[in-house]
């Protein structure tokens, strides 16, 4: 596991295998950014010279490695970018970014030093969680790790903050929710013949047990005895069995009470809707929505939040069989709606459903779910936005605002009335799990409202297209899983803890 600190020693001074500096895209070229001056000076003036002759714009991904001159003890100089050069300092995701790419970069290094902006408490938690989050790897499966390098072992934040308690506040912050969303990472890239309903619930228990949190599993006996029609609908397939794990943090001087949904689908295969090939190779990443509600709970507990939560971990896995429910079945959900079923492959709302009944029995003041829930969604916002749709409009341009916050995209959407009639014409079912093909992903947040108790507010993010990211790495996501909606919900839960009324 890397280490993180803070350190107040001087740059030039540091013995490291190598000291981060960030660039920028200037006027007139290359811009040195706040905190790499000693660096420039032991280059004696021709630092932006060096970088550009080797190919350094300043740009957003840029990473350009020079070795270090005598005034240095560090062995190695990398400048990463920021993008453009900006007066009265960088952005917290520009930064956040540049450190990922740095930690990325310097994989198979002992100790790196980041002398980036960092001065603010802010920039130094950006600084700090960027490269945590960068330095991730998924190694598990790869034999004597398969000539990948091991991660960054010591990463030091360089700032003349060190004394300071908001500085080690920052710093505990980032270690916080840079470990849990590399916990929820580690779900998500785990294959699914080794992460089931039943090990994923084993998980959570053994995370209450470490970090003090108060875990329940319903098996399969007790959601039938529970009548949860959802759970046990989409699970009848499977030779793994379906649970619901309750993970619950609470604290003595909570003002509110929130309630996180997760989606977990440990392998979607579509059931007897089977998805063609080409679309079912990466479908161990639908239980995203479960991993991050987890991991923003045991976040929420390791920071101390005066807020109470719970997550809800809808958890199944959905194949094709003899016993799997077919298109035409009926299920009686958990709270007795009906809903006949038009499509397996809609299933996710089928677990969420019976999990946003149980969670409202509760009397939470919000709930909010987080899954992969619909293709829909990443037609309309593409594969790096998630769409957040509520009951509230307050609640949903709170979450929006907060997902900006901490550098997570995504957009409000809208439940349109009209496409909800597409839902209810089903001639002996209260719904149906299909409507309108044209704005599917909010017909899949129309049902969801549906299960909704009166007097709650409620919001739905649904995280398809960023929860998985299949292309190159960038910045500090990885290829494979990337946490996304932990951050939006730490930072959701912290404004409530504050007293937040949105």
């Amino acid at each position: 596991m890397t280490a993180l600190s803070v350190s107040t020693s001087a740059a030039a001074s540091l013995r490291a295998d190598a000291l981060v500096i960030g660039v920028a895209k200037g006027s007139k070229g290359i811009v040195l950014a706040p905190g790499g001056e000693a660096v420039a000076e032991a280059f004696e003036g021709k630092l932006a010279e060096v970088l550009a002759t080797l190919g350094a714009t300043g740009a957003e991904g840029d990473a350009v490695k020079v070795p270090a001159p005598a005034g240095l003890k560090a062995a190695l100089v990398l400048a990463v970018g920021l993008g453009d050069a900006v007066e009265g300092g960088y952005g917290l995701e520009a930064l956040r970014r540049a450190a990922g790419v740095a930690a990325r970069t310097l994989a198979g290094s002992k100790k790196v030093a980041l002398a980036l902006p960092a001065e603010s408490a802010e920039e130094v938690e950006a600084v700090a969680l960027g490269a945590l989050l960068g330095t991730y790897a998924f190694g598990t499966y790869k034999q004597n790790g398969n000539g990948s390098k091991e991660p960054v072992g010591e990463l030091l934040v360089l700032s003349t903050r060190k004394g300071s308690k908001d500085a080690k506040a920052a710093v505990e912050r980032a270690l916080a929710v840079g470990e849990e969303m590399n916990r929820a990472r580690d779900l998500v890239n785990t294959a699914p013949n080794d992460l089931t309903p039943k090990s994923f619930a084993a998980i959570a228990q053994a995370a209450g047990k470490e970090h003090g949190l108060k875990v329940e599993v319903l098996d399969e006996k007790a959601l039938l005895k529970g009548g949860f029609g959802g759970l046990l609908g989409v699970g009848n397939g499977s030779a793994n069995p379906p649970r619901l794990v309750k993970v619950a943090y609470t604290h003595p001087k909570a003002k509110a009470t929130l309630a996180f949904v997760g989606k977990g689908i440990t392998y979607d295969s579509g059931g007897i809707s089977l998805k063609p090939a080409g679309h079912n190779e990466t479908m161990k990443c639908d239980m995203a929505g479960a991993a991050a509600v987890f991991a923003a709970v045991v976040a929420a507990k390791r920071l101390g939040l005066q807020v109470n939560v719970t997550a809800w971990l809808a958890l199944a896995e959905n194949m094709p069989s003899g016993t799997a429910t077919r298109p035409g079945d009926v299920l009686r959900m958990y709270g007795g709606k009906t809903v006949e079923v038009l499509n397996t492959d809609a299933e996710g709302r089928l677990v969420l459903a019976d999990a946003i009944v149980r969670a409202g029995e509760e009397n939470p003041d919000v709930i909010v779910d987080v899954a992969t829930l619909t293709g829909a969604m990443i037609l309309a916002l593409g594969n790096r936005t998630f769409g957040v749709m509520a009951n509230n409009d307050e609640l949903r341009a709170t979450l929006h605002a907060a997902a900006g916050e901490v550098g997570e995209p995504s957009w409000p959407m809208p439940l349109p009335a009209e496409l909800r009639k597409g839902m209810t014409e089903s001639t002996i079912a209260d719904l149906a799990n299909m409507g309108d093909r044209m704005g599917g992903g909010l017909v899949a947040g129309l049902f969801l409202k549906e299960f909704v108790a009166e007097g709650i507010d409620w919001a739905h993010l649904d995280i398809a297209g960023p929860a998985f990211h299949e292309a190159a790495p960038f910045g500090y996501t990885p290829k494979g899983g990337t946490a996304t909606a932990v951050r939006t919900l730490v930072r959701f839960a912290e404004q409530k803890a504050a007293g937040s009324k949105g």
